[in-house]
């Protein structure tokens, strides 16, 4: 089988799978019920009622935690850093932040794919609130380390930003590296500050963000003073 029928299998069973699953979500009670009862935790912004969920599952509550942050990188954009609060708190700051570690890079990896095989027009469906074009303009203008860019700014959508790299050339594995490094530095701090979560998530997710946005005022800054001084040279 030459590359372009396998392409072309791949997004037949790709629609096979959404067709079952939208199925499976209308004609099949427990399974709505399930997602009905995820989404509504997502949409809750309680790490208490995430916490609690997961401690439901019991040996089984890591799994859990996996699926669930897959779950939210396809369904974007729900509050990754939900999962993550309550995985330092279920399972310890650094267990917790290796879990949400690896599986935000699987979930990644699943929208790099998504994206890929699908193509851009279903993408711009998906993300409706986001404008590739943006996107596009970051990669003419950044190229290969536009992915790490992307993952140290709080404001860009991690989900969206794996949908949009799915449509570029680049491979997989440089892919997954630059993301498993502009995620590190995120799930590190959410994972200690959810170890100790004791204030509201609002509080917390304020504080973390003004933090970021500090650390990108600084970045921006930098750089319009290095683009001067190289122009101040010529």
């Amino acid at each position: 089988m030459d590359k372009k029928n396998k392409w072309k299998m791949a997004r037949l069973l790709l629609l096979l799978f959404v067709l079952m699953a939208v199925l499976a979500f209308y004609f099949v009670p427990g399974v709505r019920s399930k997602i009905t009862q995820v989404l509504m935790l997502f949409r809750s912004m309680s790490v208490e009622s995430i916490v609690g969920y997961l401690r439901s599952f019991g040996v089984w509550a890591v799994v859990i935690s996996f699926l669930l942050m897959m779950f939210q990188s396809i369904i974007a954009p729900l509050p990754a850093f939900l999962i993550t609060f309550a995985n330092a708190a279920v399972f310890g700051w650094w267990q917790g932040a290796i879990l949400s570690w690896t599986s935000a890079m699987a979930g990644a990896l699943v929208c790099f794919y998504i994206a890929r095989i699908a193509g851009r027009d279903i993408v711009e469906r998906l993300n409706k609130n986001f404008s590739l074009e943006t996107l596009d303009n970051y990669f003419d203008r950044y190229g290969k380390h536009t992915i790490l860019i992307c993952r140290l700014l709080p404001f860009i959508s991690f989900d969206f930003i794996s949908y949009a790299a799915g449509l570029t050339a680049i491979k997989p594995v440089p892919f997954l590296i630059a993301t498993g490094i502009g995620q590190l530095p995120a799930t590190i701090v959410y994972s200690y500050v959810g170890s100790n979560l004791t204030g509201s998530t609002k509080t917390i997710l304020f504080g973390l963000l003004s933090m970021f946005a500090l650390f990108i005022a600084v970045y921006v800054f930098k750089q319009l003073y290095q683009s001067r001084q190289a122009k101040s040279t010529k």
